[in-house]
């Protein structure tokens, strides 16, 4: 009897122990209000932006805060902004919550309350992260192959009774794409 009560003790002191490493949480990175950083920042965990940043940003999830803003790309699981991003946001879940972004967001979901602004594309992608790391390190590979432009070659032009002229427009070339 008493060893089923030492085993007990050991079993619910075990438990207790894994409870308490899967409650811990993550340090959280912060950029105070008053810092402003200019360059690529990368979390290995979670993150919150009161300041400024001028670059890239991976997270795992991102809070920009009241008054923070955010310049260039940001790459996380989680987004939610309360202030303001001009660049690309990709992550599987992003929120507008009284914030600006003026970029386009690729995301698995998007939600966007009244109060927020925002002015650019949105598209649905199911790995919007995965494949923006693939297509960095293609592009780092030289593996990535660029596609020709197309040339435009309008048709003859009608004229004014209807035939055709002999006369083409020049063809466009080069690396511009016609929209």
């Amino acid at each position: 009897m008493f060893k089923s009560k030492v085993h007990d003790n050991a079993v619910a002191s075990a438990a207790l122990d894994q409870h308490a490493q899967t409650t811990r949480s993550t340090p959280v990175s912060c950029i105070g209000s008053g810092m402003s950083i200019v360059g690529n920042v990368e979390c290995k965990g979670p993150a919150q932006v009161f300041g400024r940043i001028d670059g890239e940003l991976r997270a795992t999830e991102l809070v920009i805060g009241e008054g923070g803003e955010i310049e260039g790309s940001i790459m996380a699981q989680e987004v939610t902004v309360n202030g303001r991003v001009k660049g690309t946001i990709r992550a599987a879940r992003v929120r507008l919550q009284g914030g600006t972004v003026e970029g386009d967001i690729f995301h698995r979901t998007l939600s966007i309350d009244e109060s927020s602004v925002f002015e650019g594309m949105s598209r649905r992608t199911e790995n919007s992260i995965e494949r923006e790391a693939e297509s960095a390190a293609e592009l780092s590979s030289g593996a990535a192959k660029s596609l020709p432009s197309p040339s435009v070659v309008p048709s003859a032009l009608p004229s004014a009774n209807g035939a055709s002229r002999g006369h083409s427009q020049p063809s466009l070339s080069g690396s511009s794409v016609l929209m």
